[in-house]
């Protein structure tokens, strides 16, 4: 066949068929021209889901009437003049082909007026047709009207979904841009109705407008800047997981963008907190120079390339790790947003006043419920009294602490009447400064499994294995990275039954420094008896054989060579869960306040080591509400 040059009416199609994929593609290019224009005001009208009708309307700095002609032909622009200009974008739009594109599938109205213009100018185009320039009535800014989209490319128009489909679609692209420019205002009509209408605002509460207060009070403000790299946002907690991506939002340089190594490092930083195949929730923006980024790659300007893409992932991934690992007093510390208070969700909660002496409890190597419960929880007197008041006030009315000095508070509660001697009371100025505890103090168990405690808001329930688990795994995983994981020798070495499997298994690893490494010592006394001489310090409480065991089925499964390099966290997951305190196991309130100091103190104890939430808030008016008081 002949090579013959291509008619200009079926390269502006190609080119069309390349951008405009439905009226949502159209709608994302005709937002964008806004957003560069300078415009504060920002409207769109739809009509059937865009196919009909797509007009958008701004305030922007608008067309002169001598440049009209050129907006509607193809690589027209005033965006980038040089190569120089191209690998350093800073404007959302730069090829000169979306309006082309556009009118040469559509019947297209351009009509603009700049703020100097006497008055405004307006050109038609139907498909590649254009008409004269004439003359109209407009305030400064531009209106785009694109109508019956596909009209003369039938075929293309077939592969459109329905009205409502259409329309989702359009909203998306809506809501995307909405997104990154918080400083806009904007409104979104639909067959006359209004959808969507987002007054201009700070970034927290725009994206709070876009996806509801709920993700918002569960959401996590961040802010890290390194190397020529800042990352801001806000990402939501490992307990709000959706089944979908559909909350998942990622500018670079403002531009919305579908990125798989930004993917990657925000699904690195998500795993060891996430639950089964949920996703998380999430708008971030990144930014760095327009030098370092690519964005000429894909004709929708949707994927970029790094110039030094592992520094960008190792950037994205730790500082949505950190983020992630606050501790549940740093996330209320750094919190921007006064969220609306939703029940039934973990939270950071507010500050809850307690001495240091009845709450430190530093666990270390040793168990979070070593302690005996009739340890004095406070030396103080004056703080004794109003710390039991707070817990027991209701309960024991006539208790009286005036006299009670420390080492005396539980003989107190019990007998209410008795009388201690003063004189060797410490003055109530003695008592130490109150810190904030955002899980407040326990109350008691519900059917040995949760733990339920009282902070400022209300009432905190905690799952107490869990949470000990989270708290357990993430120190072996710091022991481990220290390589600090201590040992306790067994005075009597256990033995115990082993399947072939377990005894082929440890004896693969000689030579290997595995075991030792995890903390344990274990030696073949037989074919079928294995000796346990040692478990980690940490773990020195739990069941023994059963430790063993976990460890020598994972270390089966996994390979020894891959467990301390790829596998670690899923073996540290099996030996802290074999770690945590189990159900039904009745704790003092001093193991309670314990366990919860530590989970303030732990990062991300938030979530089990399998991603579910270990403790949830509810709220004194969500408790009003259930028993109607007040109506």
């Amino acid at each position: 066949m002949q090579i013959k040059l291509l008619p200009d009416q079926l390269i502006s199609q190609i080119a069309a068929g390349e951008v405009v994929e439905r009226p949502a593609s159209a709608l994302k290019e005709l937002l964008e021209n806004s957003v560069d224009a300078g415009s504060t005001q920002i409207q769109v009208a739809l009509q059937q889901g865009g196919m009909k009708l797509l007009k958008v309307t701004d305030n922007g700095h608008g067309i002169a009437k001598d440049e009209l002609e050129l907006a509607l032909t193809r690589h027209a622009t005033s965006k980038i003049q040089s190569l120089e200009d191209l690998e350093q974008v800073g404007s959302l739009g730069f090829r000169g082909e979306a309006l082309a594109s556009i009118a040469s599938i559509s019947r297209t109205v351009l009509t603009s007026r700049q703020q100097a213009a006497s008055h405004a100018w307006q050109i038609a185009a139907e498909g590649t047709r254009q008409q004269n320039i004439s003359p109209a009535a407009l305030d400064a800014g531009t209106i785009v009207e694109v109508h019956d989209l596909y009209f003369n490319t039938p075929a293309r128009r077939k592969f459109l979904k329905t009205e409502s489909t259409e329309f989702g679609h359009c909203e998306d692209a809506f809501t995307r841009v909405a997104l990154s420019r918080p400083n806009v205002g904007f409104l979104l009509q639909h067959n006359g109705k209004a959808i969507s209408r987002l007054a201009a605002n700070t970034p927290q509460q725009r994206i709070t407008d876009v996806l509801g207060s709920e993700f918002a009070a569960q959401s996590i403000w961040l802010e890290e800047e390194s190397g020529g790299l800042r990352l801001w946002g806000m990402t939501a907690s490992p307990t709000y997981q959706r089944h979908s991506r559909d909350s998942q939002y990622v500018f670079v340089n403002g531009r919305f963008v579908r990125d798989k190594l930004i993917a990657h490092a925000i699904k690195q930083a998500y795993q060891d907190v996430l639950h089964g195949d949920k996703h998380p929730a999430f708008v971030l923006f990144l930014e760095l120079d327009p030098s370092l980024v690519d964005v000429n790659v894909h004709p929708a300007k949707t994927e970029v390339r790094f110039r030094e893409s592992q520094a960008v992932h190792r950037f994205i991934f730790h500082s949505l790790h950190k983020a992630l690992g606050k501790t549940s007093a740093e996330i209320h510390a750094s919190q921007p947003l006064q969220a609306p208070f939703n029940p039934f969700r973990p939270v950071a909660a507010p500050a809850f006043s307690m001495p240091q002496e009845q709450v430190e409890m530093p666990l270390q190597t040793r168990s979070v419920f070593d302690y005996q419960s009739d340890r004095a929880v406070n030396r103080s007197p004056a703080v004794a009294q109003q710390f039991y008041g707070q817990l027991y006030g209701d309960l024991k009315p006539d208790l009286n602490l005036d006299h009670v000095q420390g080492g005396h508070v539980a003989e107190a509660l019990i007998n209410p009447g008795s009388s201690i001697d003063s004189s060797t009371a410490q003055d109530q100025s003695d008592a130490q400064a109150p810190q904030q505890y955002p899980l407040g103090f326990g109350l008691g168990q519900l059917h040995g499994i949760y733990i339920l405690a009282q902070n400022a808001q209300g009432l905190v329930v905690v799952d107490m294995h869990a949470a000990h688990e989270r708290i357990m795994y993430e120190r072996l995983k710091n022991a481990l990275s220290e390589q600090a994981i201590s040992t306790q020798p067994l005075l009597i070495p256990i033995s115990f039954y082993a399947e072939k499997v377990e005894v082929a298994t440890l004896q693969s690893l000689n030579g290997s420094d595995t075991l030792q490494q995890l903390g344990f010592d274990l030696a073949t006394l037989s074919p079928t008896t294995i000796a346990i001489r040692a478990v980690p310090t940490m773990l020195q409480d739990a069941d023994a054989v059963a430790l063993a065991r976990a460890v020598l089925r994972d270390l089966h499964e996994y390979g020894a060579s891959r467990v301390l390099l790829e596998r670690q966290n899923e073996v540290l997951g099996t030996m802290a869960c074999h770690a945590a305190v189990r159900a039904n196991r009745q704790l003092t309130l001093t193991e309670m306040n314990a366990l919860l100091r530590d989970m303030e103190a732990t990062e991300r104890s938030g979530q089990c080591n399998h991603g579910r939430p270990t403790w949830f808030q509810v709220s004194l008016n969500d408790l009003d509400k259930m028993f109607m008081r007040g109506q």
